[in-house]
């Protein structure tokens, strides 16, 4: 377990850097919400603690989940580190390895040697790590064999508490980095047809579309990538303006978001006829009936994944890549 420190030692430029929060936004958390209260010198500089900082990246962690500062600035820290638990758990879990029919001899090892370089911290270990095994699997096999099994022990540990939050954000931006290279590269605009990929308003976690991306554009689809959070006129916009054979959402939390139906019913009413929507992640399930009454087909894996794109590809007179 990482040990925190409550003496005051550390300048607010050292807390801007470890926590991603500009200097103007640290203080009016402090100013309205009084989210951490720092001790002050004689010149009246703020001197932040450990336990301040990691205070300070649960509560950024909390609201780039969807809430407002407000809703969580009174929150205990055991609290405030459930919630992202729930958060991350959520997101982490909804990425299930599924191997394509190959073994992936090796990939146990790229495994190991890249958790041993996230608990470095070590960004260019991983990075090379990634790269290596790059090298050694097709891009899917590389997705579901090293890059989601990586994230998903880097979650159970964060929950455990031996690995924290840098290694966690480390580890999560150079393995989106990864996926979004496989998309780049694998994306060649009008070799098959074209998928538009995002998350629904108020759903921030895009690791899981990420992972959806990937798969598709390894299978040979012309994929438009959007990101996270978009309302269904967002979507619907893309997929006309892109003539998508599909649009595939990815779901992970919360799973009780009153809106999120309604968002559903538009988006499938503002989409062409021809075009499916796929629609997965670990809350997906949760929203049974508007996707029911959305024509949406439930997703339960990438192989289920694969399996659609291959059918609407070949429908559309096109060889399975």
């Amino acid at each position: 377990m990482i040990q925190l420190s409550d003496e005051p030692r550390h300048p607010i430029q050292v807390v801007t850097r470890r926590t991603g929060l500009s200097a103007d936004v640290l203080r009016a958390w402090e100013r309205r919400y009084h989210a951490v209260v720092p001790e002050r010198t004689e010149s009246k500089r703020r001197l932040y603690s450990d336990r301040d900082i990691e205070r300070l990246r649960l509560l950024k962690h909390a609201t780039d989940g969807g809430r407002s500062i407000g809703q969580v600035a009174a929150w205990s820290d055991r609290d405030l580190q459930a919630l992202v638990v729930e958060d991350r758990s959520a997101e982490v879990a909804a990425l299930r390895p599924t191997p394509e029919g190959q073994d992936g001899a090796g990939a146990t090892e790229f495994q190991q040697a890249a958790m041993s370089a996230i608990e470095a911290l070590d960004a260019k270990r991983l990075q090379q790590t990634l790269e290596a095994a790059s090298l050694s699997f097709s891009p899917s096999l590389l997705t579901e064999t090293v890059l989601v099994p990586v994230m998903r022990t880097v979650g159970a540990r964060w929950v455990e508490g031996t690995l924290g939050i840098p290694h966690e954000h480390m580890a999560s931006a150079i393995v989106r980095n990864v996926l979004s290279g496989i998309v780049l590269s694998r994306n060649l605009p009008g070799s098959g047809p074209t998928i538009v990929v995002g998350t629904p308003a108020r759903q921030y976690h895009e690791l899981g579309g990420l992972v959806v991306a990937a798969t598709a554009a390894s299978a040979g689809w012309d994929v438009t990538y959007l990101g996270a959070d978009l309302p269904a006129e967002a979507i619907a916009s893309a997929a006309v303006a892109t003539e998508a054979r599909a649009v595939a959402l990815s779901i992970t939390h919360p799973a009780d978001d009153a809106r999120l139906p309604d968002e559903l019913r538009a988006l499938r009413a503002a989409l062409p006829a021809r075009t499916v929507l796929l629609v997965g992640g670990l809350a997906s399930a949760a929203y049974a009936k508007p996707l029911a009454d959305s024509g949406a087909l439930l997703l339960q894996d990438t192989a289920s994944l694969r399996a659609i794109l291959g059918s609407l590809r070949a429908e559309n007179g096109i060889a399975a890549a």
